[in-house]
């Protein structure tokens, strides 16, 4: 696989610091029950990284201490990992926000049958991983079956009031495009997903995040491959708006690894580059506990301006809903 950081580390992106902690976002490993072409993480069935239990009590004694709101679960598939329903358990007993970014058809592996049940039951908040509401486009970017049983996922949660007015229990969907693209307006594709998914499966969901390609691992390789990593770096760039810098998912977020240690975001994390935190060489979320997040400086490389080209780009989906993406260079 071709690495990318050396194409991306000079950079003329804007300096960025952290506002206030709000967010741990935290990968609980790189194990996956799928390998999709567009994973910036390069997560698999065959991956063996997984966060250990200590690392996941640390995980909910920062949580205290910092006051942090929000505990943003990701993977590969977090659930795959033996401390996740633990860790949920714990985050959600202390009044935190627990977010489940799913991959849906995790929901039907052997072993997982109960899964949803227990998410519906701790209220989280699932975020689910659907790159177009087409089986050929779904299938042809996740593998064969995949879209039927993403569907089958859907309606699972359906049933037991996820995306349901009135329920409490939050279900988002996140589209990412199929090649080197900018995606469409977010609104716009949302009530696409909302008519085809509504009238051909019954599913009903809350919001569609629109998240940009990252130009890193998986699909930052494929670039590479076939000479479009520069055209698509290009695109990011002739597309950037400086008004997204101001609620980029860094400001308010830091990332957590399967060891530990703490990046600015999850795109960084795969890049290796660490955040800073009062000029300790490998922070570590036990750093948290004494050292405070805010203020410090975030390190930004090319792949930044993936978070900020068009209508945006976060784990929260699009920041600017009016932005019109450029022309894409040719698919990947």
């Amino acid at each position: 696989m071709h690495e990318t950081l050396h194409l991306l580390a000079k950079t003329d992106f804007p300096r960025l610091s952290r506002s206030t902690l709000d967010t741990l976002q935290v990968n609980l490993g790189y194990k996956c029950n799928q390998s999709c072409l567009h994973c910036h993480v390069n997560a698999g069935p065959n991956r063996t990284e997984m966060m250990a239990g200590e690392t996941a009590d640390l995980v909910v004694a920062v949580l205290h201490a910092r006051r942090i709101g929000t505990l943003d679960l990701t993977g590969g598939a977090p659930e795959l990992n033996a401390h996740f329903r633990r860790l949920t358990r714990t985050a959600r007993a202390q009044g935190v926000k627990v977010i489940d970014r799913c991959n849906l058809t995790i929901l039907s592996e052997p072993g997982q049958e109960d899964l949803a049940a227990f998410l519906a039951a701790e209220g989280v908040e699932v975020v689910a991983s659907l790159p177009c509401y087409s089986v050929a486009n779904v299938d042809r970017q996740r593998g064969d079956g995949v879209f039927e049983r993403s569907v089958a996922g859907l309606q699972q949660l359906n049933a037991l009031g996820y995306g349901v007015d009135g329920s409490g229990l939050m279900l988002n969907l996140v589209y990412n495009p199929q090649g080197a693209a900018l995606p469409p307006p977010q609104a716009a594709l949302e009530a696409d997903y909302r008519r085809e998914l509504g009238e051909h499966f019954g599913i009903r969901f809350n919001h569609l995040f629109a998240l940009t390609n990252m130009p890193i691992q998986r699909f930052g390789s494929t670039l590479v491959s076939k000479g479009t990593f520069q055209p698509y770096m290009a695109l990011l760039k002739g597309a950037y708006r400086g008004e997204n810098l101001a609620t980029v998912m860094c400001r308010s977020m830091l990332s957590v690894d399967w060891r530990g240690e703490l990046y600015d975001c999850d795109f960084n994390q795969m890049l290796g580059l660490r955040a800073s935190l009062d000029g300790i060489a490998r922070p570590h979320l036990r750093d948290l506990l004494m050292h405070d997040a805010a203020g410090a400086s975030i390190r930004v490389a090319d792949h930044c301006y993936g978070c900020t080209a068009g209508q945006g780009s976060s784990c929260g989906g699009a920041l600017e809903a009016e932005a019109t993406p450029e022309a894409a260079v040719r698919a990947a």
